[in-house]
């Protein structure tokens, strides 16, 4: 009998895997199309094919859910990569892919603007982001300000992807990736270069 038992747990222990991995999914999808606010936990379980109880068996509350969400979204490399060589050419060129025309994937700034409006939700994204992508852009940027500079390198990211993809304006949605990538590769350079030697000093003008 004890031997029947043993054995029988590991298969629990992957069916619980499996569970969990059926409701993050799942809400990476809600979260992400509808915003926090807007995605029902009825809505996810049916999605994952669970009952609603599972949620709060697994992640503890909606809230818990949404913040394993953000960091599944934000976690992985995605348009800041983890190389330092090279790095505004390769963070434009896959900003520039990732935001192509016709390009449909569900991506950490989509999960971001539809969750902002909600206080509850922002302070999570606002988490994610600086734990994650801004921690990982500052580290390879490195030199003084590094993370002052890495913000303002996510915020021109940010403000691409939705000025080219959301509100589609004609000259970003119509330029071909590769003059895009140029563009927002010079752009970048200046972020990504180190400042350990900080402002220049005042000339004092009385001295001449």
């Amino acid at each position: 009998m004890l031997i029947s038992m043993s054995a029988a747990q590991p298969a629990r222990r992957r069916d619980a895997a499996v569970t969990r991995e059926a409701i993050l999914a799942a809400a990476v999808i809600e979260f992400t199309e509808n915003g926090y606010a807007g995605a029902g936990v009825r809505q996810i379980t049916e999605r994952a094919g669970v009952s609603a109880m599972m949620i709060n068996r697994y992640f503890g509350s909606k809230q818990g859910l949404f913040a394993e969400v953000v960091d599944r979204s934000f976690g992985p490399p995605t348009v800041v990569g983890a190389e330092r060589s090279g790095l505004p050419r390769a963070i434009a060129q896959a900003l520039a892919e990732n935001t192509a025309p016709d390009t449909e994937r569900l991506d950490p700034f989509l999960l971001t603007l539809r969750s902002a409006s909600d206080p509850e939700a922002a302070d999570i994204v606002r988490r994610g982001i600086e734990t994650h992508v801004g921690a990982r852009l500052a580290g390879l940027i490195g030199g003084s300000e590094a993370e002052l500079r890495a913000q303002l390198g996510l915020a021109l990211t940010a403000g691409t992807w939705l000025m080219r993809t959301v509100i589609g304006t004609h000259a970003l949605a119509g330029v071909d990736n590769e003059r895009l990538t140029e563009l927002l590769a010079a752009m970048l350079e200046p972020i990504a270069q180190e400042a350990d030697a900080g402002p220049a000093p005042v000339r004092d003008a009385s001295a001449g």
